[in-house]
């Protein structure tokens, strides 16, 4: 999966340049889907440390039947991107690639921290990682980058699309009643309807899935 992947473009690059990738990228990702049994979910999360200097990349792979996690790995690398709404793959990204390298259980799908077509160039994180592992991927957001929508229901399981320019790019989603919604939106090779039932799958009584709940324990732990 990432061990030997060949990266399309550098991680050394300027806000304008990585802005420019996103765009020639972005129609390379496909919104149908294209998986087999899935068995293994891996959540995706990123945390920081010595005021940002450092990158910490979580991944932890969780059984999708018992959502017991199976395996995990921590990657720490230097932070190299600047923070800019909108390009926190160019941040996160390198970091995430050697934590999914160090595990021993391979995903059949990433739930990442973060957001996939429901973006400004509909290129989000889980987009972004899942264009260079060939892995299913669905962005798992708990606040909004772009788009509108309707109020949202307040029963566990209900959601309102997410619509930006007149486009549909994800799904805002209550994971527990009375609680904030989600924003869903699918990375690559799944639709909507099948990322917000996976990520339904994975929900226990918290407003996080199990998959990113662990992965942001495991990136946030001192």
């Amino acid at each position: 999966m990432a061990a030997g992947l060949s990266i399309p473009h550098s991680w050394d690059v300027t806000p304008k340049q990585a802005i420019a990738i996103q765009k020639e990228l972005r129609d390379q990702i496909s919104l149908e889907n294209d998986f087999g049994d899935v068995k293994y979910v891996a959540g995706v999360d990123v945390g920081f440390e010595d005021q940002g200097r450092t990158t910490r990349a979580a991944v932890v792979v969780l059984d999708l039947f018992t959502l017991q996690p199976v395996d995990q790995c921590l990657a720490r690398q230097p932070t190299r991107f600047p923070y800019v709404p909108g390009l926190l793959s160019f941040r996160e990204i390198p970091a995430v690639l050697e934590s999914l390298e160090g595990l021993s259980v391979q995903p059949d799908m990433l739930l990442c921290d973060g957001h996939g077509i429901a973006h400004p160039r509909r290129f989000g994180i889980a987009c972004h990682l899942g264009l260079l592992t060939g892995l299913p991927a669905i962005g798992v957001g708990k606040s909004r980058l772009t788009g509108r929508h309707e109020a949202v229901p307040e029963e566990k399981g209900d959601w309102v699309p997410l619509v930006d320019k007149n486009e549909c790019i994800g799904a805002v989603l209550r994971s527990r009643k009375n609680v904030r919604p989600l924003y869903i939106s699918p990375g690559h090779r799944i639709d909507l309807e099948s990322a917000i039932t996976f990520v339904m799958q994975a929900l226990t009584r918290y407003r996080e899935p199990e998959t990113t709940r662990h992965a942001h324990r495991l990136a946030s732990r001192k």
